[in-house]
């Protein structure tokens, strides 16, 4: 069964272990790495040892990294790390389910659960289940909100590089050999061999995550921080099934705004100046034109434009800038966006000899408030260019 822990207990792996036990895990870290064989490692460090912190085993790793080891034989290594401590961090052995149960929704709570499926597909798999390899594949999902959400921030703010270095990668091998081996049809017995050796390195990722990883962010990250991460955990795919449950303290939690400097606009996605937010809207390869809620031409981006729009069109009243047998069709759309009727119109259109696609999008805040129309211009061309080619 997936181990849960205290995400709440920020006494728990935050602080840098002492330099002598350190040093006693870096050795055994070397003497796995030298070959010696796992048992008489394991036997020694249960003597020796008994238990481990998370962040003990993070600091032995890195210091590792830094003293000269190569991030190569440290990401060879890191299933034979995990094996060595397996079931001996505090963490193992703290279980505490009524805390999970209190941050329900959480991104911790949500990974959870997760690794919870995964670990029963898994095990149903080794019972004769080998349909159940596509859903098993879904761990890209997770492997990817990692990735984004949790390895650089621990590595950038708080210099915890460990898993960024050195998981991530192991991350990225397990999830490229179960892509080869769905991909292949002859299911002999090296291609089942090399299943169960990834198998068993997904379940020593679980086995980690929980034990190493977790204990590691939940000591670390701010409650503002778990709160972005949770936000942005909403734009990945449900994978295994479980669906992101609402942490109420982050949805009641407003929206932070990114702190720019003097003369930037500040947006919730960043922050930039109106240089380079002019340059970047100029760049991108469409017209586009922003009507205001009361239908006033507010904005074009530059450049050359197969609908003319001339800068003292600005300010104007759009329909005025229709001819009259369009001019209906204009206000149909724009009556239907502020009403809700219709979001957004696609019409395809010959123009100048090339395919162009003109599409009419509402635009509204987070509360569903009609601001204004964008109307976006697009060359095709290059479509029918790249799917026609062999054809011509």
């Amino acid at each position: 069964m997936t181990k849960k822990f205290d995400f709440n207990d920020k006494e728990r792996a935050s602080g840098k272990p002492s330099n002598s036990r350190t040093d006693q895990l870096k050795g055994y870290l070397k003497r796995l790495g030298q070959g010696e064989a796992l048992e008489a490692v394991r036997a020694d460090f249960a003597h020796e040892f008994g238990e481990v912190e998370a962040a003990e085993i993070m600091q032995a790793e890195q210091e590792l990294l830094e003293e000269g080891t190569p991030l190569t034989e440290v990401q060879k290594l890191c299933d034979v790390h995990a094996a060595l401590f397996h079931g001996a961090t505090t963490e193992d052995r703290k279980v505490n389910a009524e805390v999970m149960e209190m941050m329900i929704g959480h991104p911790l709570y949500t990974l959870t659960k997760e690794n919870e499926a995964l670990s029963k597909l898994l095990a149903e798999y080794r019972e004769g289940r080998e349909d159940l390899l596509p859903e098993i594949r879904q761990l890209s999902i997770h492997y990817a909100k990692k990735g984004d959400l949790l390895y650089p921030l621990l590595k950038v703010k708080y210099g915890i590089s460990g898993p960024s270095d050195v998981m991530w990668t192991v991350d990225d091998e397990i999830r490229d050999e179960l892509g080869r081996l769905s991909g292949e049809g002859d299911h002999d017995e090296a291609w089942k061999g090399r299943m169960d050796t990834v198998l068993n390195r997904a379940e020593e990722m679980v086995d980690k995550e929980q034990n190493i990883l977790f204990p590691i962010c939940a000591a670390n990250f701010t409650q503002e921080e778990w709160v972005g991460i949770y936000r942005d955990s909403k734009d990945y795919a449900v994978c295994f099934g479980v669906g992101q449950v609402n942490w109420q303290e982050a949805e009641k939690a407003e929206v932070p705004i990114a702190a720019g400097g003097e003369g930037e606009v500040v947006m919730p996605g960043g922050h930039l100046t109106v240089a380079q937010l002019t340059a970047l809207l100029n760049t991108i390869p469409l017209e586009i034109s922003f009507v205001d809620a009361d239908n006033i031409n507010r904005f074009f981006n530059e450049g050359p434009k197969v609908f003319k729009r001339p800068a003292m069109a600005i300010d104007r009243n759009v329909f005025s800038c229709h001819p009259p047998k369009i001019e209906p069709m204009v206000r149909k759309i724009i009556e239907d966006f502020r009403n809700k009727r219709r979001d957004e119109v696609s019409v395809w259109m010959e123009k100048g000899g090339r395919t162009m696609l003109v599409k009419y999008m509402a635009v509204r805040d987070r509360d569903g408030k009609y601001l204004g129309t964008v109307e976006l211009v697009q060359d095709m061309e290059f479509a029918k260019e790249h799917f026609l080619g062999d054809e011509v």
